[in-house]
C-alpha cells in the first residue's frame, strides 16, 4: 500500500495510476488523513455475480432460522396490507 499527500498525487498521478492498475492499493492523504483510495475501475459487468459471492451468500443462508411460511404468502401479505 503506498500513500501519497494530495500534493504529490497531483505531481505523480501517471506514477499513482500504473501502481493502482499493477494492483497496489494507492491512498491519498489530506492533512495526515486518508480521503481517497485509487483503485482500478472495475471490468463491465458479465450479467453473473462472482463464485465467492455466491459462497458468501450460501453460508450467510445457513445461519438464518427457517421461513413460517413461503415467500409468496409473506409477499402477499405485505401487499395486502396496504393501506
Amino acid at each position: 500500500m503506498s500513500t501519497y499527500s494530495i500534493a504529490q498525487a497531483k505531481d505523480q498521478l501517471s506514477k499513482l495510476v500504473d501502481e493502482a492498475l499493477a494492483g497496489d492499493t494507492v491512498t491519498i492523504t489530506r492533512h495526515g488523513k486518508a480521503v481517497v483510495e485509487l483503485r482500478p475501475a472495475s471490468a463491465p459487468a458479465s450479467g453473473y455475480w462472482p463464485p465467492e459471492f455466491i459462497d458468501e451468500i450460501e453460508a450467510e443462508a445457513t445461519t438464518l432460522p427457517p421461513l413460517r411460511e413461503g415467500a409468496a404468502d409473506i409477499v402477499r401479505g405485505m401487499r395486502d396490507e396496504r393501506p
